[in-house]
């Protein structure tokens, strides 16, 4: 989301060397990092593929859409958001990516400027990801019709006019899904090879120990 919304937190991760392939400079990942009183993204799923693109040198810009920096997360692992919602733009972004979590979900639907990005971008062609129960926010606002999509088990109800495929990962066009938490590195991934290439995955998946 030049900066990819995919509504996540922060997290360091740099590798001793960068992948061997040219840096994506253009390509920024911009995450927008979700909470409330109580519990909002599930942990994982906003961290881990934060930490996946950045080792791929893209940009990851994490968005709180909640008017303050310090994020909560369904595990209560507090995080620092790197801008709030109203401070960037999200029109010049590569990606948009969300990040599960039941109550984390809702307040996402609920931002009707988000919902409205989301809309954009992807009348745009622009790749927008959500994981685990955020593949809802897609069905709610009405771009998944007569696409593949896969969720968190018990959600796909809300993924109106989607074909439901139930697998860990699901690519159609500009649109990625992602079952849960157990696969946010491989959504992670998916994110990756499709801004930086499958070479750059391979290279990771290596210095990961993959």
């Amino acid at each position: 989301m030049e900066e990819v919304p995919v509504v996540e937190t922060p997290v360091e991760a740099t590798p001793a060397k960068k992948p061997a392939t040219k840096k994506p400079a253009a390509k920024k990942a911009s995450t927008t990092a979700k909470k409330t009183a109580k519990k909002a993204a599930e942990t994982v799923e906003a961290l881990a593929p934060v930490d996946v693109m950045r080792r791929a040198g893209i940009e990851v810009v994490t968005v709180s859409i909640m008017q303050r920096r310090e994020v909560m997360s369904a595990q209560n692992v507090t995080v620092a958001a790197d801008a709030l919602y109203e401070d960037v733009c999200l029109c010049d972004a590569d990606a948009l990516v969300l990040p599960g979590g039941g109550v984390g979900t809702d307040n996402l639907s609920a931002h009707e400027p988000l919902r409205a990005a989301l809309k954009d971008a992807h009348s745009k062609g622009t790749l927008v990801a959500a994981i685990c129960a955020a593949p809802m926010v897609f069905g709610r606002i009405g771009i998944l019709e007569g696409r593949k999509a896969t969720c968190y088990p018990g959600c796909e109800g809300d993924l109106f006019g989607a074909e439901y495929t139930a697998v860990a990962v699901q690519e159609d066009g500009n649109i990625i899904t992602g079952c849960g938490p157990g696969v946010s590195f491989d959504f992670g991934f998916a994110l990756v090879e499709r801004l930086c290439g499958a070479e750059t995955v391979a290279t990771l998946r290596s210095q990961m120990q993959f």
